[in-house]
C-alpha cells in the first residue's frame, strides 16, 4: 500500500511538471525567437518589433530580387529553370511565415490547449507515451534542419569551386551591387548567404510547430487508447460492484471527453495551417519539377549538381514528413473503434455498453489532417505529387531537347 502511496504521489508530481508546449516545441520557439519571428509577447517593446519586422523584410527582399530575376531572363527556359526551383522554395517560407502571424491567435489557442488540464499527462504511461511521439516527429525535424544547412554550405562552397577565377554570388538573381567590386561583392555574397540560412531555419521553426501539434494529437489518441485498456472488468456478485461499475463509467465518460477534445485541437491545427500545408504541395510539384530539370544540365562533376541534389532530397524529405504526420494522425485515430471492442465491455452494466456504442459510433470516424479544408495528408497523397511532378518534368525534359 505504502508503495501504491508513493507512486500515485510522484504520478501527480510528474503531471505537474510535464509541460508539452516544451517537450514537443522547444526548438522551434528556440530558433524562431532568435530569429524574431516567435509569437510576440502582449508586452513587446519597440525593439523586438523592429527586429521581427527587419528579419521578415529580409525574406521577403530575397523573394523580390528574385521575381525581378526572372522577369529579365523571361523566355530563356535554362536561366528561368536555375531560378525557378530557388523562387518557389523563398515564395513558399514568405507565405507560410505570413500565415503564421496572421493566424497568431489560433496558435496562442493550440498553445492554452497543450498544456490544458485534458491533455496532461496522468501517469509514466502517458509521459512516456508522449516523450515516444515527441522523439519521433523531433528526429525527423532534426534531420531536416542539418541536410537543409549543410545544402545552404554548398551553396556557399559553389562560387569557389565552380567559378574559379570569377567573382560570383551563390544564386542567379538580381542583385543591388555588382561582384566585380570588393565591397560589393562581400555585401550582396553575405546578404545571399545569411537570408538563405535564415530562410532554412524559419522553414524548420514554422513545419515544427505544425506538425509537432499533429503528432501531440496523435500521442494523445495513444494516451485514450492506454485508459480504455485500463478498464477492468467487475465481478457483479461483488460487494464494491456498484462502485466499479461506476469508475469504470466514468473513465470511458472522460476517455469520449478526451477524444472530442482531441478532434477540436486537430481542426485547430488544419484551420490555422492549411492555407501553407496546401502552398506547399502545390509548390513542391514546380521544386522538384525544375530540380531535376536543373540536374541533368549541370556538370555531374560540380559542387552545383552536388548542391542541386542535396536541396532536392531536402524538399522531398520535408514533404514526405508532412504527408507522414497526416498519415499518422489518420491511422491512429482509425484504431479507437477497434479498441473500444477490445475493452472489458462485456463485463461492465447496461450504462457503460450503451455509451460504448455511441462512442464506437462516433470514433469510428479517423481523423483526417486536410490541406486548404480539401487534399488529405497522407502516403497516397506524397506518391500522387512525386507523380505529378515527375509528368511535368519528362514535358518539359522533352521541350528543351
Amino acid at each position: 500500500m505504502d508503495v501504491c502511496i508513493m507512486y500515485l504521489a510522484v504520478s501527480e508530481q510528474l503531471t505537474m511538471t510535464l509541460n508539452s508546449e516544451d517537450l514537443y516545441l522547444n526548438r522551434a520557439k528556440f530558433v524562431m525567437k532568435f530569429l524574431g519571428v516567435w509569437v510576440p509577447p502582449n508586452d513587446e517593446n519597440i525593439i523586438r518589433k523592429l527586429y521581427r519586422y527587419f528579419m521578415i523584410s529580409l525574406q521577403y527582399l530575397f523573394l523580390i530580387f528574385q521575381i525581378i530575376y526572372i522577369i529579365q531572363v523571361w523566355g530563356d527556359l535554362e536561366a528561368v529553370s536555375q531560378a525557378s526551383y530557388l523562387l518557389f522554395t523563398q515564395a513558399c517560407l514568405c507565405f507560410k511565415v505570413t500565415v503564421f502571424h496572421v493566424n497568431v491567435d489560433l496558435l496562442k489557442e493550440l498553445l492554452l490547449q497543450m498544456n490544458g488540464e485534458t491533455f496532461r499527462a496522468q501517469s509514466f504511461d502517458h509521459e512516456k507515451i508522449l516523450e515516444s511521439q515527441a522523439a519521433r516527429i523531433k528526429r525527423l525535424l532534426l534531420a531536416f534542419m542539418i541536410s537543409s544547412q549543410l545544402t545552404c554550405g554548398m551553396w556557399a562552397l559553389k562560387p569557389l569551386f565552380d567559378d574559379v577565377g570569377s567573382r560570383k554570388f551563390p544564386f542567379d538573381m538580381w542583385m543591388p551591387v555588382t561582384p566585380e567590386s570588393s565591397p560589393h561583392y562581400h555585401i550582396g555574397y553575405t546578404f545571399q548567404l545569411v537570408t538563405i540560412c535564415m530562410s532554412a531555419y524559419m522553414y524548420f521553426g514554422v513545419d515544427s510547430v505544425a506538425l509537432s501539434s499533429v503528432i501531440f494529437g496523435c500521442a494523445q489518441i495513444e494516451i485514450i487508447k492506454d485508459k480504455l485498456m485500463s478498464i477492468q472488468p467487475v465481478d457483479k456478485n461483488a460487494n464494491d460492484a456498484i462502485n466499479a461499475f461506476s469508475d469504470n463509467y466514468q473513465q470511458l465518460v472522460n476517455c469520449i471527453k478526451h477524444h472530442q477534445a482531441i478532434v477540436r485541437f486537430t481542426d485547430t491545427v488544419e484551420n490555422a495551417y492549411h492555407t501553407f500545408l496546401l502552398f506547399q504541395l502545390v509548390g513542391s510539384v514546380g521544386i522538384i519539377c525544375m530540380s531535376a530539370l536543373r540536374i541533368l544540365v549541370v556538370d555531374p562533376r560540380s559542387m552545383q549538381f552536388f548542391s542541386i541534389v542535396s536541396y532536392l532530397s531536402v524538399m522531398i524529405s520535408q514533404l514526405f514528413v508532412s504527408c507522414w504526420c497526416g498519415h499518422e494522425l489518420t491511422a491512429t485515430s482509425e484504431d479507437l473503434h477497434t479498441t473500444l471492442y477490445m475493452c472489458a465491455w462485456k463485463d461492465q452494466n447496461t450504462k457503460f455498453q450503451k455509451e460504448l456504442c455511441f462512442a464506437m459510433l462516433r470514433m469510428s470516424r479517423p481523423l483526417v489532417l486536410r490541406a486548404g479544408h480539401y487534399i488529405a495528408l497522407s502516403r497516397q497523397t506524397f506518391i500522387m505529387i512525386l507523380r505529378m511532378s515527375y509528368s511535368y518534368f519528362a514535358v518539359l525534359n522533352q521541350t528543351v531537347n
